[in-house]
């Protein structure tokens, strides 16, 4: 892996890492900042985000642990895999979609979560 990208997925791991931590502390408006322009537009405000991450992203929302798998760049996005543990001790798999912004940040325009193979849904 180049030193530059390398640097690219420490950022895009710091990105999807901060904000689990911002779920974590219940803190929306820390969360939301990590989510992208496209995303924020859907979900106008911080506590509307927090309440579809909530009902929608519980084993990301209030995990045990969350480890990171292989990342990639796909047309210019960043894929990174992440395997969880949630609270229950089910296993899922999270694939999360960031993008450049204009001011050279990464932010989530996505997160695909499925149960982790061999797991009853």
């Amino acid at each position: 892996m180049t030193p530059a990208v390398a640097d690219v997925v420490a950022a895009t791991q710091n990105t999807i890492r901060s904000q689990a931590e911002a779920f974590g502390r219940d803190d929306a408006a820390a969360a939301y900042s990590y989510a992208a322009p496209a995303i924020q537009n859907i979900f106008p405000q911080a506590d509307i985000f927090m309440s579809m991450v909530r009902r929608s992203y519980a084993p990301i929302y209030r995990h045990k642990s969350f480890e990171f798998g292989d990342a990639r760049n796909v047309a210019g996005q960043i894929q990174q895999d992440v395997h969880i543990i949630d609270a229950d001790g089910e296993a899922w798999e999270a694939l999360y979609t960031l993008e450049p912004q204009p001011d050279g940040s990464l932010k989530i325009v996505g997160c695909v979560l499925k149960k982790a193979p061999g797991q009853a849904v």
